[in-house]
């Protein structure tokens, strides 16, 4: 069976970036499925802005138009901290045979060594890194030294692999931050253009990054 993608973020707010992302991602490496995995409680940042159930509600209808994305709420209703190793976990149980890709952006990737129990992630499912200009794939380092013994550059491994191997693959880049977005709509300007319109009609509605909030 085709391998499952999970997409992890705070998504705070779901933008065009995220999704292309995902999109490209999901076409390249032929999955079955995106599943996207808002964040409850993050442990490596502050709160989101934006409350987990509108959080929630802004990935839904972003991806309402697109059959292989689906939401996944389990961070959302897990209480504490928020951790990439318990929902792969889950899924794993699960999805005892499947494989299952952890989707990642190369910053996220180079930041994985600080992640709780990282190591575990490769005995639950793949990695998947999406590459960005000006990032380079680490060849020191405990990062250098899982790529040594887990990289590969077929596609193929994915599939016939549950777990274990790191795939980095470079994607269209749409350079558009949440941060920016967010201090955007704080200074008044439309995000028209950079998240899907269903999404903007919600922030605009929720005011959820006024700066009364």
């Amino acid at each position: 069976m085709q391998p499952i993608g999970v997409f992890g973020g705070t998504f705070d707010p779901v933008h065009y970036g995220h999704l292309r992302t995902a999109f490209e991602l999901w076409q390249l490496l032929h999955l079955a499925e995106v599943r996207f995995v808002p964040t409850g409680n993050p442990p490596h940042r502050d709160q989101p802005l934006a409350s987990a159930e509108l959080r929630l509600r802004m990935v839904r209808a972003a991806v309402a138009g697109q059959p292989a994305f689906s939401v996944d709420d389990r961070e959302i209703r897990r209480s504490g901290v928020s951790y990439s190793v318990d929902t792969l976990a889950e899924l794993r149980g699960e999805y005892p045979r499947r494989s299952l890709c952890l989707l990642l952006g190369m910053d996220a990737f180079l930041g994985l060594p600080h992640w709780h129990r990282w190591r575990e992630l490769l005995e639950l499912g793949h990695i998947v890194v999406a590459h960005r200009p000006g990032w380079k794939v680490p060849t020191m380092g405990p990062l250098g030294e899982v790529m040594v013994d887990h990289g590969t550059g077929s596609i193929r491994e994915l599939h016939e692999r549950s777990a274990g191997r790191i795939y980095v693959h470079a994607v269209t880049q749409l350079e558009i931050s949440s941060t920016e977005l967010r201090q955007l709509i704080v200074s008044g300007l439309d995000p028209r253009y950079l998240v899907p319109d269903e999404v903007r009609r919600i922030l605009l509605d929720s005011e959820c990054y006024s700066k009364d909030t």
